[in-house]
């Protein structure tokens, strides 16, 4: 694709900037590759909907807004006397743009369903290299930063990092479409108190009850929203829908839909697969529409448990699910599978796509991953759990882990719903 779009400002609407305008070409031709269009079709929350109705906003429009926040990021920091030449700023704004160009259908839910063992962030970074075939090497630098090896780190944390820009615009993105208002943050104020400090990102202390603030919405979001019981029900269950679809495509049912569809039910890839052209290009073109299609079909399959899981999904009829801070006992889970296997018809191997017991994990803020850095008044820099009382006190430190139960309700168990 050598086309090349006029450098003359194009707009984007967006509900929460407003305007975003595009002054490069390069980045213009990249959002209306196909590649990048197909971000349309993957809703940013997956089947959050089911509990927050409003939440059907895509990951075209996040990439969009993190890239919007990246420009105001880097002219924060160029006012403050740091350089960051034209060509450096092109590239972080297109490292940010395509930072999830590698999501699959329904984004996280089944990131480890459709391509198992391959992130996103992985399938990103060769979309990226593809892309950067297509258009000789500008993308070179894009690259270089968003695999954190160009010798500028902070823009590489402006990507990738506990306040990075796709955070801070997932955030306030998501907690506008959903209706959370915990989760409104000050990102305008964050990113006006953004400062360099010896090649690393910090925040002047003015700003840090904004970050305080950010982490406190951050860890609501994640137990009202991302990690809600009705959500993760819904998740398990689309995972469980396409594991039994691959395991009865195994053992030679039909349960074709497209070309591009069939070939990930029926072959597990790997990174290195995804380095053949012809495998990222069938990725490229699938979306919720393909994952949907398919539950439909499979809806009314000669396979009791598929059909069921189908049933269920379509119906919003999902599994109910016990979250507590203690584990479940294996007599607790013995306990529901036992009632199933005695008044569903199912087998002992069927009846685990309806009862299994794991544990969730939030980690709000892990300083020993990636430290948010204070810039004080006298030039020292402190990590923030140093000087933010909040922090410590609302217990954001460190990652909180609860364990759930999904099983089948009393009322969706009897033989004839599997029929």
């Amino acid at each position: 694709m050598n086309n090349q779009a006029s450098n003359s400002s194009r707009l984007f609407n967006d509900p929460i900037y407003g305007f975003i305008s595009i002054h490069s070409g390069i980045i213009f031709d990249l959002i209306e590759h196909p590649y990048f269009q197909r971000l349309r079709r993957i809703k940013q929350l997956g089947l959050t909907n089911l509990v927050y109705s409003g939440a059907n906003h895509d990951r075209f429009q996040h990439a969009l807004g993190a890239m919007h926040l990246m420009h105001q990021a880097i002219k924060t920091i160029r006012d403050k006397g740091n350089d960051i030449s034209a060509t450096e700023e092109e590239g972080a704004l297109i490292a940010i743009l395509l930072h999830d160009i590698g999501h699959g259908p329904f984004s996280h839910a089944l990131e480890h369903s459709i391509v198992d063992g391959v992130p996103h962030e992985q399938i990103s970074l060769l979309f990226m290299h593809r892309l950067n075939e297509q258009y000789s090497g500008k993308l070179d630098l894009a690259i270089a930063i968003f695999k954190n090896e160009y010798k500028k780190k902070f823009l590489h944390q402006l990507v990738s990092s506990q306040l990075d820009m796709d955070r801070l615009d997932y955030i306030k993105r998501d907690s506008y479409f959903s209706g959370v208002e915990d989760g409104e943050i000050g990102s305008e104020r964050i990113i006006k108190t953004l400062n360099i400090k010896n090649d690393k990102l910090v925040v002047e202390a003015k700003g840090i009850y904004s970050v305080e603030n950010y982490l406190v919405a951050r860890m609501s979001m994640y137990w009202q929203v991302y990690l809600h019981k009705t959500v993760l029900s819904a998740e398990f269950t689309l995972m469980n829908i396409l594991k039994r679809a691959k395991k009865l495509a195994a053992e030679g049912l039909d349960v074709s839909i497209n070309k591009n569809f069939d070939r990930f039910i029926l072959h597990s890839y790997s990174e290195i697969d995804f380095e053949n052209i012809d495998i990222l290009d069938s990725f490229s073109l699938l979306d919720d529409i393909d994952v949907m299609s398919a539950i439909k079909i499979w809806r009314d399959c000669p396979d009791p448990v598929l059909s069921r899981l189908c049933k269920m999904m379509l119906d919003r009829n999902l599994l109910k699910v016990d979250i507590r801070n203690n584990p479940f006992t294996s007599a607790e889970v013995a306990a529901k599978k036992n009632f199933l296997l005695q008044n569903s018809g199912l087998n002992k191997e069927q009846i685990n796509y309806f009862v299994f017991t794991d544990s969730i994990e939030n980690s709000t803020y892990n300083f020993r991953q990636d430290e948010i850095n204070i810039l004080q008044k006298d030039g020292s820099v402190r990590e923030i759990s140093e000087t933010a009382d909040l922090l410590n006190s609302a217990g954001l430190k460190g990652p909180v882990e609860k364990h759930y139960l999904c099983y089948l309700s009393k009322q969706n168990t009897s033989v004839n719903k599997f029929e």
